[in-house]
């Protein structure tokens, strides 16, 4: 007897879809949410999978990364649900994803290879193909500042990482060094300070947030 073909890949991906559009029909709790009362959540569960990667719990990560995509399958069915323009659907946020990951990543997906980053024929490193991602993404946004766009909410440290990356992406990059010399610990001199273990992180190639998580984590 022949064996049972294997599942298609991503079929539970489908059939979540269903299972979220009669829990939203059908449990009195689901479908009583909306995108602001669901917002808590979906802060919890990100911080839940960033704890399963502190800790390097791969049991942990799986069922995480669960609950955080859940959220995005609920976002996704509350928006379908509304019947103007607006509406969209878990395939089209896919869609949108799909389309920009290939028209950010040219060095893989252009028709002609030698039309994406670098000579074609040479394999690219890490960073190139960062500066090739950023390169595209800022022609599709226009921003007049470096913080246009960012979260306010951000972590402080994750924050000053991105305004210094933006900065110097302008060409008007900060600069990270105190204004004066000083002893003092207020509360100036020790943001200048910070600012400037930003920058020296940046400068190794290291993640200012996740090094004091690290750094922390050890210490327990």
């Amino acid at each position: 007897m022949d064996a049972a073909p294997e599942p298609a890949a991503g079929h539970a991906l489908v059939e979540l879809v269903g299972v979220m559009a009669r829990l939203r029909r059908e449990c009195p709790w689901k479908a009583g949410q909306t995108h602001r009362s669901l917002a808590r959540y979906l802060l919890e569960e990100t911080h839940e999978v960033l704890e399963a990667l502190d800790t390097d719990d791969a049991t942990l990560l799986r069922e995480e990364l669960g609950d955080l995509l859940l959220q995005v399958y609920f976002h996704a069915a509350i928006a379908a649900e509304r019947t103007d323009a607006t509406a969209f659907t878990i395939d089209d946020v896919a869609a949108d994803l799909t389309a920009k990951l290939v028209r950010r990543n040219p060095h893989v997906f252009a028709a002609d290879p030698a039309a994406g980053p670098g000579d074609g024929t040479s394999p690219l490193d890490a960073a190139a193909v960062n500066e090739a991602w950023e390169a595209v993404k800022a022609t599709e946004k226009t921003r007049t500042d470096p913080t246009d766009g960012l979260p306010p909410t951000l972590p402080a440290l994750l924050w000053a990482d991105k305004v210094l990356d933006r900065s110097a992406r302008a060409g008007t990059p900060l600069d990270p060094a105190p204004r004066a010399p000083r002893a003092d610990a207020d509360a100036d001199a020790i943001g200048d300070r910070l600012l400037g273990l930003v920058a020296e992180a940046r400068a190794a190639g290291v993640d200012p947030e996740q090094a004091l998580r690290d750094a922390v984590r050890v210490r327990l």
